[in-house]
């Protein structure tokens, strides 16, 4: 006779990826609202895209020379051998959508945000992951430096109402198609003579990308790139009257910024203003957002002349930062303010009704559906962290009442089921 033996098997997420249980999920429940109300306050309207793209999306906006398109974007074929690819950024999408949607017959700017989950095959680590979200904002349709203050502005006001205090803003501008082509010659000069010096990847961008090495967290790269030219020094007048006039805004905002020559970002559509908001709340710096100006993007994915900025910040690392900072949050709580034990099964029909009253009057309710007891239930209730636990056993119903035990100040009383909403909202006031 055969031996069936059942194998116990493990079932694990998949690497890079993770589960947001719910002690978290109010964390991020709480900076969704913040970042919805601040985006409605500037104007921004959300945007939502498919949660894959043709391939073209990507290799054609962020430059078949990246790490997102070289090494990290999960492509696949579908059964008519169409070339897909999940989303590994936002902005190339909302380009698209910008573009099929006729969005640019919109009186300007236009103003977009999005809550996404994007994916990227790359290692893992702290507060990175293959699977993560994002929250970015997208403005269409000015080329003033107006514009990049007040979205820079819209950064520093989100990450103020979420708690952050120590913030420090890189600024930089990276030229345009007229002025950035000789300093690039000059850079990938300079760059040749340090190629022994550079990290395997820098060595590689030197000739496709070479701007990227000056954004390399590489300390032999850092040290090697001492003495680069200097893309400030190369602007066109007219990128240097923009970058000037950005910086006036940004000063009568109150909005303090250190140049940073060295930030460039890391896709290939940007241009003129890059930017990144670090910060020092929690000693070391963190980077918490970063984004820039991409005027050419539009009309290279088949749309009309369309100048834009935007930027995005990972909530994976934002929510972990959050939950370092030394001021709790103001977040919903998980715990019921009711708890409902019943005698037995005879009572479920009435504590179901009550429940549904409390809950249509703003109470966090739950029910010992299984009818373990009072005793039972007023240990379950005690393990929840409920503000009161209603009791109710037959001699409750034969009167009409409930009791009624304040789990924090260790009172009890009964009374009559009609008095039950006005004494707590006496008692204990309605749970936000």
């Amino acid at each position: 006779m055969r031996d069936f033996t059942i194998l116990s098997m493990k079932y694990t997420k998949s690497i890079g990826t993770r589960d947001i249980l719910p002690e978290e999920a109010v964390i991020w429940e709480y900076a969704l609202s913040v970042l919805r109300e601040a985006s409605s306050l500037y104007g921004y309207g959300e945007i939502r895209t498919p949660a894959f793209e043709n391939a073209e999306v990507f290799i054609h906006s962020v430059g078949d020379t990246s790490d997102i398109v070289t090494k990290e974007m999960y492509l696949f074929q579908d059964k008519s051998e169409r070339q897909l690819v999940l989303k590994p950024e936002g902005t190339a999408s909302i380009v698209r959508a910008y573009v099929e949607n006729h969005y640019h017959v919109k009186p300007k700017p236009v103003k977009l945000y999005y809550i996404d989950t994007f994916h990227r095959y790359e290692r893992p680590q702290k507060g990175r992951y293959r699977e993560f979200h994002q929250y970015g904002a997208e403005l269409f349709g000015s080329q003033e430096p107006s514009s990049d203050a007040e979205l820079i502005e819209l950064c520093i006001f989100i990450l103020k109402k979420l708690g952050f205090q120590h913030l420090v803003l890189d600024l930089n501008s990276i030229g345009c198609k007229i002025c950035r082509p000789p300093f690039r010659e000059k850079l990938i000069a300079f760059l040749r003579s340090k190629v022994q010096q550079l990290c395997k990847d820098c060595s590689e961008r030197i000739e496709k990308n070479p701007l990227r090495v000056l954004d390399c967290k590489n300390p032999i790269c850092q040290a090697a790139i001492v003495g680069a030219p200097c893309m400030e020094e190369h602007l066109c007048e007219d990128c240097k009257a923009h970058y000037s006039e950005l910086q006036k805004y940004l000063d009568h905002l109150q909005i303090s910024y250190r140049k940073n020559p060295l930030l460039v970002r890391g896709l290939d559509y940007y241009q003129r203003t890059v930017f990144e908001v670090l910060s020092s709340d929690l000693g070391s710096q963190s980077a918490l957002l970063g984004g820039g100006r991409y005027d050419e993007l539009v009309e290279s994915m088949g749309g009309p002349a369309t100048p834009a900025i935007g930027f995005a910040m990972g909530l994976e690392r934002l929510i972990m930062l959050l939950q370092q900072l030394p001021d709790p949050l103001p977040l919903q709580s998980l715990h019921p303010h009711c708890f409902i034990a019943i005698e037995s099964s005879q009572q479920l029909t009435l504590a179901l009704q009550i429940a549904s009253l409390l809950r249509q009057n703003r109470y966090r309710t739950e029910i010992d559906l299984e009818a373990k007891g009072i005793k039972k239930g007023l240990e379950i209730a005690i393990k929840k962290n409920a503000s009161f636990a209603l009791m109710l056993g037959s001699q409750e119903i034969s009167l009409d009442q409930v009791t009624i035990k304040d789990l924090a100040q260790r009172t009890q009383e009964s009374i009559p089921l009609k008095e039950l909403l006005p004494y707590l909202n006496q008692r204990g006031g309605t749970i936000e």
